[in-house]
């Protein structure tokens, strides 16, 4: 993985959410649970997995409305501040937090009613295995986002630390294709890269937010997106919701 030791670094954990997620990454924060939220809704006494957990700000939010969540990562200072996050809200009975590699994942078969990941494909050097692992151990739905290769997000990658894996669509058809999986729907947002939200107050980047979204409705803006979300399924959920529906309308 790109950046594995920068990552795991306890300074790192103790300002992940200061440094992304206030001031304008106010707005980044609350797109990214909207996606998640929405693409696994209903989570009421769903089992999910979450790869990648960070400081488990989407962990905590699907527990918040009744999932049982397990967080996934590399980082033990990242889980750390997990499990005090899930304490500080009253969740902890409802999350788990553990170490671990995604690329072999310890649990069983269909083990998930969904398995999901954020932030995490546009560092893996190994993206097929990763995805692979993920619709192994989900019965139902796996649900992750991409930077895309068209974007702005190019004009400064090259800056980050970690630096970021840019994928087409082609190249997540295939990657969906490849583990098994249905891709079902496709939604693209930021026009304007996530670092520019991160370094202006939150009033400015309300502003532009509202001018991204505006663009972001045109096809051309569709087109220059830097992050896609990705909704998938196992295909025998799909037989399953067909012949649920088909048992209703009877």
């Amino acid at each position: 993985m790109k950046g594995t030791e920068w990552y795991k670094a306890d300074d790192v954990a103790e300002e992940y959410d200061s440094k992304r997620f206030s001031r304008g990454g106010r707005l980044i924060d609350r797109r990214e649970k909207e996606a998640v939220l929405d693409a696994l809704a209903p989570v009421e006494e769903t089992r999910v997995l979450e790869i990648a957990c960070g400081t488990g700000r989407f962990t905590v939010a699907l527990a918040e409305r009744g999932a049982d969540v397990v967080g996934l990562d590399i980082s033990r200072a990242m889980l750390s501040q997990g499990r005090e996050k899930a304490r500080s809200a009253g969740v902890d009975d409802r999350t788990t937090f553990l170490l671990g590699d995604a690329a072999r994942l310890p649990f069983p078969d269909d083990h998930f009613d969904a398995v999901f990941a954020m932030r995490f494909f546009h560092l893996a050097d190994t993206p097929a295995k990763f995805l692979a692992e993920m619709a192994r151990v989900s019965k139902r739905r796996v649900f992750f986002d991409t930077f895309n290769d068209f974007s702005t997000r190019v004009v400064y990658n090259w800056l980050l630390p970690m630096g970021s894996r840019l994928y087409s669509r082609e190249d997540v058809e295939r990657l969906v294709a490849d583990a098994g999986l249905t891709l079902d729907e496709a939604s693209h947002d930021f026009v304007v890269p996530y670092g520019v939200y991160r370094k202006i107050p939150g009033a400015v980047a309300a502003d532009i937010r509202s001018v991204d979204t505006a663009v972001g409705d045109t096809a051309v803006g569709e087109r220059l997106a830097s992050v896609s979300y990705w909704h998938a399924r196992v295909p025998e959920y799909g037989t399953e919701i067909a012949t649920d529906r088909a048992s209703e309308a009877e």
